[in-house]
């Protein structure tokens, strides 16, 4: 394992900071501050761009950014909009279904020079499909990923809250794509790609859009990780699961901060996978931890 203490990497997230509210309970969710959450558990100085209401809700979430360590200045405040939620729900399989509250105040994220010089510094910059539903924040990524170095594109399509003219834009613009095997089918149908196994249709994704990098989830059947010339597949932790809110995010940020670290793909794969589980066996997207404990519990070989 690579122990060297390096400079310390920014990402910033950008996108929806809201409350998940389960019918006993609510949690703090958006896709983007669940990523910015986990990446500060690694020591990435994980920021994060949004939007909140002047509300109640909106001072909660602000003041848990707080507790995390995540700086809330470039978190904008809306006197307008109420703070973003969404009603979630179980299904069978401990699959989630959201019914996600429109318009409110992360909808409607302003550029401003901050926010540029933050990202055009950042290692990386971490966007999702969901903030692209409004024009106001949809224009505001697009100058964003402009600035960035390196554009990280969780695509975590949510119905009807996505477009084919959008998502084909943002494939262009993306150095690393992640993705679940549904979202692989869907994009493979889009564009007419026919290729019969998933390592065919990346390789399909990855020539017709330039991408560097894919990740692929399967769920309880682990990922798959494609470079230009590797493939790297990795089984799933087997836990008992809770829900599977934030699995995803949590994975892409354990990924990201040994990416960082200079680790090898394997290790990438195997810190992300692990944490996915770990998040999936807990209730909701962002559980208490801290990395050691994390580390004694899923990672008892030692990585190479």
């Amino acid at each position: 394992m690579n122990t060297t203490n390096q400079q310390k990497k920014t990402v910033v997230c950008y996108g929806e900071v809201l409350w998940d509210i389960f019918p006993t309970k609510t949690k703090p969710g958006g896709a983007p501050m669940n990523v910015a959450y986990h990446l500060r558990k690694f020591g990435i100085d994980s920021r994060m761009i949004s939007r909140v209401g002047n509300d109640e809700a909106g001072k909660k979430l602000i003041q848990l950014l707080t507790e995390w360590e995540i700086p809330t200045d470039t978190c904008q405040i809306d006197k307008a909009n109420e703070t973003g939620y969404v009603l979630a729900t179980v299904l069978p399989g401990n699959e989630m279904s959201y019914n996600i509250h429109s318009p409110v105040a992360w909808d409607y994220i302003t550029p401003n020079a901050q926010n540029d010089k933050l990202v055009s510094e950042a290692d990386a910059f971490v966007y999702g499909s969901l903030v692209t539903r409004n024009e106001t924040s949809l224009e505001t990524l697009y100058h964003l990923i402009k600035k960035a170095k390196f554009n990280v594109f969780d695509i975590n399509l949510r119905q009807p809250y996505y477009s084919q003219e959008i998502i084909e834009h943002l494939l262009e613009k993306c150095n690393l794509l992640k993705l679940n095997d549904s979202e692989l089918e869907l994009i493979s149908t889009w564009f007419s790609i026919k290729d019969s196994d998933e390592e065919s249709a990346v390789r399909s994704i990855q020539q017709k859009f330039n991408i560097d990098e894919v990740i692929v989830t399967r769920g309880a059947e682990g990922a798959g990780y494609y470079t230009r010339s590797e493939s790297y597949s990795f089984p799933a932790f087997k836990v008992t699961v809770k829900d599977t809110c934030g699995s995803g995010d949590s994975f892409l940020a354990a990924f990201l901060a040994k990416k960082f670290d200079n680790e090898s793909p394997e290790c990438c794969m195997k810190y992300a996978t692990g944490l996915g589980a770990f998040v999936a066996s807990h209730e909701g997207a962002c559980p208490a931890y801290n990395l050691a404990e994390l580390e004694s519990i899923l990672f008892q070989q030692q990585i190479t």
